[in-house]
């Protein structure tokens, strides 16, 4: 059974949920809790490093056509709870997405992350809350210690002073249409596909990241990921052909390398490193094949 991308809609009832509603006059982004929408196979969607719920809105709204979907900000992140201390990891995000899937009533769901939000969804499939995983341009596919693993690592804090920069500029940065032009062709291959809004979103989310220190001190001194081939969930890997974050010569390796041979290995075409800002309809579309692939297994529990 595919994804039938025609039938999408905005759900009302379910809407986007502990969104604050903005003044017609104000088109800026405002912080996301979670969204939460939609009816059916429970499907939770997993953001990247400094970004936000927002990044799923467009995906989400096509999914939610069959699925009830919840796509929460991870803590530390805009729109999400408290950093913990001066160091988190993934660990710490899986706990808290862990106490949330609870209070849900989800004790298994189908998930898909990007980036970080693949890491971390690695660590819940793990914990055996996973009916599928889906995985795009999955993040911690490094030894630990290594050279890789340092080069993630200064790269984002490279970004450190950009970010303190961008703080002082106000609501100026996430408006700007240089700062706009640079980040879209950070993330993504097409920038004319992305909305204006969509990246502005993005950029906001990036200056109002308290974890955005802790987590890169937390994942250096964070054991590596297990063994892959001991992955009992059935697994989607989707690697970005133009993904400037984390490039697929080096830090796919591992997954391309361990993953069991049941996970599907696929390369989208022409898209860069959060490919659901350009490419809601085909990352949407193949996150829902992985999960209606799923009920035509029958598995004892």
């Amino acid at each position: 059974m595919t994804f039938d991308a025609s039938k999408s809609r905005v759900p009302s009832a379910r809407a986007i949920a502990a969104q604050r509603t903005a003044p017609e006059s104000d088109s800026r982004p405002k912080p996301i809790k979670a969204l939460h929408l939609g009816s059916g196979d429970p499907l939770l969607l997993l953001h990247g490093f400094m970004l936000s719920p927002h990044c799923w809105e467009q995906t989400a709204t096509r999914l939610a056509t069959q699925c009830e979907v919840f796509a929460p900000a991870f803590a530390g992140h805009w729109g999400g709870g408290p950093a913990d201390g001066w160091s988190m990891d993934v660990y710490t995000l899986a706990d808290r997405i862990e106490d949330q899937l609870d209070e849900l009533g989800w004790r298994t769901c189908h998930i898909a992350g990007n980036s970080l939000g693949g890491w971390v969804g690695v660590e819940l499939a793990r914990r055996g809350r996973a009916r599928t995983l889906t995985l795009i341009a999955p993040a911690g596919g490094w030894q630990v210690p290594s050279v890789t693993q340092v080069r993630v690592g200064l790269k984002f804090l490279s970004l450190v002073p950009i970010v303190e920069i961008g703080k002082r500029m106000g609501g100026f940065a996430p408006a700007n249409p240089i700062v706009q032009r640079f980040v879209t062709l950070l993330l993504s291959k097409n920038a004319a596909a992305v909305a204006r809004r969509d990246i502005a979103a993005v950029i906001t989310a990036a200056l109002h990241c308290p974890a955005m220190i802790p987590m890169i001190v937390g994942s250096m001194r964070a054991p590596a990921l297990e063994d892959l081939s001991t992955l009992t969930t059935p697994v989607r890997l989707l690697l970005a052909e133009y993904d400037r974050i984390i490039p697929n010569r080096v830090y796919a390796r591992r997954y391309l390398r361990e993953l069991p041979d049941t996970a599907d290995r696929i390369l989208v075409k022409g898209v860069g490193h959060v490919p659901m800002l350009e490419a809601p309809d085909r990352i949407a579309t193949l996150i829902a094949e992985h999960v209606y692939a799923s009920r035509t297994r029958l598995r004892a529990v």
